[in-house]
């Protein structure tokens, strides 16, 4: 829910929460919480009558707790225009709530009902023998068609279409997800600028830890990018240094490798973070914790210098576990690096290189788990592509 409520505010949508406990501080700034005890499962009238329940009776004051909850929630979730309810179509923790919302879906007081199912207490070993057959137990196993149900596994969609004996198809399954700035502890500035780059859509991001200067050789890899763009590959290349703003040779130097791009038609697979601020007509330059940012978030480290004294970032990738392709021409990739940094000879056709690196790509199991996951499996684009929809009828927003 937690997840749910963050991603649902960042793509600008109002969040109120319905809970029987909690506390707004432990919400993403900006969702609404209003906390009604009796929806709370250890609530001592609602665990004095689950006691009965789960002992095959039905409690004299079922009927009250119903109604007692229906006459709570229907002014508020008539006032929504869709309602998610978690778990408590199939788990039996709170079965007078389950009735009072069957009966607010009856009424029409909620408009549009999209059930997140987790778990079944109906096929589950450990609580099977707390629900019995009959009202209010069958409740958690009745299958109602005016509802969007969801499920987070296929597996769990199987059980589900055992349980209410209806079709797969509707049963939709929308797996978790994760959020990268969480997950890697991305600052703002480098979330903002990785958005910006587009670098989750990426097969694969190629990173550039170095200042634009001739002995980078900045052409030789968008040579190679070129390559890998003509063979499919979603492909980005991100140099993170500056030109020298101070040196006109070095501007001028930039701006043909600029040139150079364009001609390629590489304009959104090579960027340069110097020009690639919140303003685009102002230059961008960022501290080394957003550095360490995009290393976390790239797929090598790619170095093609024409020469270098020593190559920190050979060392600094292979602190973080980013495999390094860099040139013969870097010391520490042959001296420190050795085996296990993929070095290739200037002599070397960047096209040759391409389609070592897109070999590579291919094989590496963790990659291809890393890509799949970044472009399907993000909150973002679970959000978009699966759980929007919902809100419209499956229909554009």
């Amino acid at each position: 829910m937690d997840a749910h409520a963050r991603i649902f505010l960042q793509m600008g949508y109002p969040v109120s929460i319905i809970a029987g406990q909690g506390s707004e501080d432990a919400l993403p700034p900006g969702t609404e919480l209003e906390l009604i005890p009796e929806l709370d499962s250890q609530h001592p009238d609602i665990l004095s009558a689950g006691a009965i329940l789960e002992r095959g009776q039905v409690p004299g004051e079922f009927s009250a707790l119903t109604k007692q909850l229906v006459e709570i929630l229907e002014p508020r979730v008539s006032r929504f225009d869709n309602v998610i309810v978690h778990n408590v179509f199939t788990k039996h923790f709170n079965l007078p709530l389950t009735a009072a919302i069957f009966h607010l879906l009856d009424s029409g007081a909620i408009r549009n009902c999209i059930a997140w199912h987790h778990d079944f207490t109906w096929t589950s070993t450990r609580s099977r023998s707390k629900v019995h057959p009959g009202y209010p137990w069958d409740l958690l196993r009745t299958y109602r068609p005016d509802v969007t149900h969801v499920t987070v596994s296929q597996k769990r969609q199987k059980e589900l279409v055992g349980l209410y004996h209806c079709p797969a198809k509707e049963m939709r399954v929308i797996y978790n997800g994760v959020d990268p700035a969480e997950l890697f502890g991305l600052t703002a500035a480098s979330w903002e600028l990785i958005q910006r780059l587009d670098l989750l859509a990426a097969d694969l991001v190629l990173l550039m830890p170095v200042r634009v200067t001739r002995a980078k050789n900045v052409e030789y890899a968008l040579e190679v990018v070129a390559t890998l763009k003509a063979e499919g590959l979603k492909v980005k290349l991100v140099l993170t240094g500056p030109p020298d703003p101070h040196d006109e040779k070095s501007m001028a130097y930039f701006h043909s490798l600029q040139e150079r791009r364009d001609e390629l038609g590489l304009e959104t697979e090579m960027r340069f973070v110097f020009e690639s601020g919140p303003d685009p007509d102002e230059p961008y330059l960022i501290s080394l914790d957003v550095v360490a940012d995009l290393y976390r978030v790239a797929d090598l480290m790619f170095m093609p210098s024409h020469q270098e004294g020593f190559g920190m970032p050979v060392l600094e990738a292979g602190l973080l576990r980013l495999p390094v392709v860099a040139s013969d021409s870097v010391p520490a990739a042959e001296e420190i690096g050795g085996e296990e940094v993929l070095r290739f000879g200037l002599e070397q056709p960047p096209h040759q290189l391409a389609r070592r690196l897109l070999a590579w790509a291919e094989d590496d199991d963790r990659l291809r788990l890393a890509r799949r996951t970044r472009q399907n499996f993000t909150w973002q684009a679970i959000f978009q592509r699966d759980i929007e929809p919902l809100l419209y009828g499956n229909k554009s927003p």
